[in-house]
C-alpha cells in the first residue's frame, strides 16, 4: 500500500473520530400541538397572493419569500432573518436564522412553550459545539440547530405532508 494513502486515511479516520460525537442531536420529542402550518398560515397555502409577502427569489419550482412590512421576528424575539419557502407554489417551509447565546436560550424557551418541552432525561442532552432539537409532529416538523462557537443557531418549519418539499435538493444544516 502506498504510504501517503495510508496517512491520509488514518488522518480521515482521526478526523471523524473528533468530528462526528461534537454533534448532540436529541431525539425528537412530539409537537403538543402540531400547527399544520407556520403562525396561521397552513401548508399548501399560496404566499404568492398574500400581500404580506414579498418574492425574494424564484428558482422555478422552488420560491423563497420574505415579509414586506415587519422586521424579522420569532414571536417577539428579534432574529436575522426569515425566509418561507414554496414547493411548486405551496408554501412548505420557513427558514429562520439567528445569533447570539442570548437570543438561542429566548428562542429555545419559545419554541418549548409553543410546541412542548424538551426531553431532559440524562443522557439525551450532552454538552457540545452543536445542539440540535426536534419537535416532530403529524404535520409539522421544528428542528433547530445551534453552534456554540459561532452563536449562530437555524431553525426549519417544515411541512411532513407536501411530497414536492421532499427533493428540493437543499441542505437543512446550511446557514
Amino acid at each position: 500500500m502506498n504510504a501517503g494513502f495510508c496517512k491520509r486515511t488514518m488522518l480521515l479516520a482521526a478526523v471523524l473520530f473528533c468530528v462526528l460525537p461534537t454533534a448532540t442531536p436529541l431525539l425528537a420529542v412530539p409537537l403538543v400541538d402540531d400547527p399544520n402550518g407556520f403562525e396561521g398560515i397552513p401548508w399548501g397555502t399560496s404566499l404568492a397572493e398574500m400581500e404580506q409577502f414579498v418574492r425574494a427569489e424564484d428558482a422555478g419550482r422552488l420560491e423563497i419569500y420574505e415579509q414586506t412590512k415587519q422586521a424579522p421576528a420569532l414571536g417577539t424575539i428579534p432574529i436575522d432573518s426569515i425566509r418561507f419557502t414554496t414547493f411548486g407554489k405551496k408554501f412548505g417551509r420557513v427558514t429562520v436564522r439567528y445569533s447570539g447565546s442570548e437570543t438561542h436560550e429566548r428562542t429555545l424557551t419559545y419554541l418549548q412553550s409553543k410546541y412542548g418541552p424538551l426531553d431532559r432525561t440524562p443522557g439525551q442532552i450532552t454538552v457540545g459545539p452543536v445542539k440540535v432539537y426536534v419537535w416532530h409532529g403529524f404535520h409539522t416538523e421544528v428542528a433547530l440547530r445551534f453552534e456554540t462557537g459561532t452563536d449562530r443557531g437555524i431553525i426549519f418549519f417544515e411541512s411532513l405532508t407536501l411530497p414536492e418539499k421532499l427533493s428540493d435538493g437543499t441542505s437543512a444544516t446550511v446557514f
